[in-house]
């Protein structure tokens, strides 16, 4: 990496940094370009050299956390004795208890629902291709259960960040694990298909 591109990413990392910081103390409608950079420590102008306005901001720090997500559940190894769904959910809640203060920002900030609509493609793209190799689901019924799991997933990840993760990763994950289970053994065993 050249020198002009460690301080790229220097720069980048120190306005995601103001950001985050910022919107752990005021709403994101009041904050304004100049504070970013101020908080950064940077010109104005530098901040508009790498983004559009602070909304262009705040969609590549969430794709960018969420990406890296991906990467470090996909990256980690899997023990022998874990399945491939046990070990992603693990992984996942272990990336979110690291950047706690980053995804509780986003999650408690009023007005801030791009974060939720990225979380949501994310985990249905995750869910689509587990039931592509479950034969138990007709179309319609794929879809609700789609629709099902990705609220079911969306919806512990939300209460546990939000509720300052009252259960450690693994026990949650274990528990979602479970309920995802039961979900799978009742389908096949009502199906009727």
């Amino acid at each position: 990496m050249s020198k002009l591109d460690r301080r790229s990413a220097k720069t980048r990392e120190a306005i995601y940094q103001a950001l985050i910081a910022l919107m752990a103390e005021k709403d994101f409608d009041a904050i304004t370009i100049n504070d970013i950079s101020t908080k950064a420590d940077i010109h104005r102008g530098t901040v508009y050299l790498h983004y559009s306005d602070k909304f262009d901001l705040l969609d590549k720090v969430i794709k960018s956390h969420l990406g890296n997500m991906m990467k470090f559940c996909i990256l980690s190894k899997l023990p022998e004795e874990e399945s491939d769904l046990d070990h992603s959910l693990l992984q996942m809640f272990l990336y979110f208890e690291e950047h706690f203060t980053f995804y509780y920002t986003v999650l408690t900030h009023k007005g801030i629902t791009c974060f939720q609509q990225q979380l949501i493609q994310l985990i249905q793209g995750g869910i689509v291709e587990r039931l592509k190799v479950n034969e138990n689901y007709d179309k319609g019924n794929k879809e609700v259960a789609i629709q099902f799991l990705i609220s079911a997933y969306v919806g512990v990840v939300e209460w546990w960040i939000i509720n300052k993760m009252p259960l450690s990763p693994h026990n949650v994950a274990k528990q979602l694990r479970d309920m995802l289970d039961r979900f799978d053994a009742q389908k096949t065993s009502t199906c009727g298909c």
